[in-house]
């Protein structure tokens, strides 16, 4: 895609902060009194707590708790999550190292807003999976469209309940039922991990465009037809343009 003359990608809700803090800046200025306080978050007690920690935190990132440009607190988060401060350190360890915050020795960690980079890769790799997934999901596709079935009808009951968060994840799902058909765990594995950028993206979408949910609904339920009525080349193709249309109503390149 051509990006040299694209009007500027808009941010899926984080607050914008240079993705480079100097070393120099003053405690004041990346306060702990900033971070908010957290609505109650899904962790499973039975979990290693450093996975606790950082699932907690993961899920508020995306489901903007904890907002681009926040300074977390190790003590906070310890309390919230209800564990010692060693694990929320392992976790930290482990977000920094996927671009999720950054660490500021007594300071606290940074959460980083998601660039207009990050959109773009996100896109790319879904469309090069679910692409490459589609033919091989075809194969599977008897057992699948049930499946696909029951998460366009939960589509379209949250969509006509406005809620928004809800039909982002069915959307989501849609498409890991469609990668996990082919059957390459490590495809659905790889895919999984971009779940949470998905979600993210996904809102914002909505946001730009609230026709978004009808028009998403609608391309689904074609691919679900396509499935049933046994045209693969509409299926396979309706899988790829589907997501192209997602990120330029994104990108601001759709008018309708």
């Amino acid at each position: 895609m051509d990006t040299t003359s694209r009007p500027p990608v808009p941010s899926p809700g984080w607050s914008s902060v240079p993705s480079s803090v100097p070393s120099s800046v003053p405690s004041s200025a990346l306060s702990p009194a900033t971070l908010p306080s957290p609505a109650p978050l899904p962790v499973r007690a039975a979990a290693p707590a450093a996975d606790r920690v950082y699932r907690f935190l993961k899920h508020a990132f995306f489901e903007q708790v904890y907002p681009g440009g926040t300074l977390l607190n190790e003590g906070d988060v310890a309390t919230a999550v209800g564990v010692s401060r060693t694990p929320v350190r392992e976790a930290l360890l482990r977000l920094e190292a996927e671009g999720l915050v950054r660490l500021y020795p007594k300071k606290g960690a940074l959460v980083l807003p998601m660039s207009a980079q990050d959109i773009d890769d996100v896109f790319a790799a879904r469309v090069m999976v679910e692409s490459f997934t589609a033919p091989a999901a075809w194969q599977a596709r008897q057992r699948l469209v049930p499946v696909l079935a029951d998460l366009l009808a939960l589509m379209r009951r949250t969509a006509k309940a406005g809620q928004t968060s809800a039909f982002a994840a069915a959307d989501s799902d849609f498409h890991t039922a469609v990668v996990d058909a082919a059957g390459n765990p490590v495809l659905s594995r790889f895919y999984a991990g971009l779940r949470e950028r998905q979600l993210c993206i996904g809102r914002a979408v909505i946001r730009l465009s609230p026709e978004r949910m009808r028009r998403s609904t609608s391309e689904h339920a074609a691919i679900l037809a396509a499935l049933r009525d046994g045209n693969r080349g509409a299926f396979t193709e309706l899988v790829a343009t589907h997501t192209h249309d997602a990120h330029r109503t994104l990108l601001g390149l759709d008018s309708t």
